[in-house]
């Protein structure tokens, strides 16, 4: 059984295919994929666009959603295997998987790392566990990767520049008042790496490189297509030619949930901020963000009330990418039988 966990798990091919029925969907296509199915929506974290997109792309597609809050609308969950269950938690990822199974013919998850120990959590412990003991498929709406939104992001790209083939495409970290997931930064990599583009990735310090896994996948995508993987921590020589730069502030990997030993290095950043200067050495580049976004400390209020900012079709096309990829699931489970 195939689930959307992470574009790893994807070729090119497939993934433009989705993309495609995406834009079909957008220009007015119709679908009723999931008529008489529903699909259960578990959130452990807070969302608006990840929530309404998934609520609405489901009833537009003729299914029911059911939306639980594992905050506080269920039991506390434990994912470990062979987990002695003395603390808080009332039910094991095991139980609920199966049971949601029964129930409904999608289930797509929500769960933020817990910054505890990253050596755990970045084998994305509790969605992986649904995946093993579903029996329905399931879909990743952002752990430590959100591959929904590097769907959306290719989506947009391609809507703006065309073929993304060899264009260079940046991603910056930039400011934010505390340590944030690294999800989306992941993500970036990964779809603009799989989709043969120069890659660049600014941060104020080499303590900001993302995981290896991130990195080496980048690396490998690039080689393959024979483009540029590039770590850079010159602001000028980054921004000099892109034609694509996109915005996200992460925390540093080696003080995961020990935050208080990052401030130095996060000062470091205090100028990364995107703004007109910056924009102006690019190559006409169009600049997102995942949204939500601090104006004026991520990006200037002048480049996001440009045309140059594509955060708000970016998030527009999070419900058409979700809706071809929940379609292409819910077919080829059809097709299993």
């Amino acid at each position: 059984m195939r689930h959307f966990l992470t574009t790893e798990d994807w070729d090119q091919n497939a993934l433009q295919h989705v993309l495609d029925r995406a834009k079909a969907l957008k220009a007015g296509a119709s679908s009723a994929a999931l008529a008489g199915k529903s699909v259960a929506l578990v959130f452990f974290n807070p969302s608006l666009r990840t929530r309404s997109s998934f609520d609405i792309g489901i009833a537009q597609l003729g299914g029911h959603p059911v939306v639980l809050d594992a905050r506080a609308g269920t039991w506390p969950m434990e994912m470990t295997e062979g987990a002695v269950m003395d603390g808080d938690a009332e039910e094991h990822v095991v139980e609920a998987a199966r049971v949601l199974s029964r129930y409904v013919d999608m289930i797509a998850i929500r769960c933020f790392p817990k910054f505890q120990d990253w050596s755990v959590e970045r084998e994305d412990p509790l969605i992986s566990a649904f995946a093993r003991h579903s029996s329905v498929p399931v879909v990743n709406m952002e752990t430590i990767v959100h591959p929904c939104q590097e769907l959306a992001l290719m989506m947009t790209l391609q809507e703006r520049l065309g073929r993304v083939e060899n264009k260079t495409f940046l991603l910056t970290w930039v400011p934010h008042p505390r340590p944030l997931n690294t999800a989306v930064a992941n993500s970036a990599l990964l779809i603009a790496s799989k989709f043969g583009m120069n890659v660049r990735m600014l941060i104020p310090d080499d303590v900001y490189r993302l995981d290896d896994r991130y990195m080496t996948a980048a690396e490998q995508a690039c080689r393959v297509h024979g483009t540029k993987f590039e770590i850079m921590t010159d602001v000028e020589a980054a921004y000099t030619g892109a034609q694509a730069v996109y915005a996200k502030s992460w925390g540093a990997l080696p003080f995961y949930g020990q935050w208080e030993s990052e401030g130095h290095y996060r000062e470091k950043g205090a100028g990364f901020m995107v703004d007109d200067a910056k924009m102006a050495l690019t190559d006409d580049a169009i600049v997102s963000h995942c949204l939500p976004m601090r104006r004026n400390v991520k990006i200037a209020d002048s480049v996001v009330d440009s045309p140059a900012f594509l955060g708000i079709e970016e998030a527009e096309n999070r419900l058409h990418v979700q809706k071809a990829m929940m379609e292409a699931l819910s077919r080829e489970q059809d097709a299993r039988g």
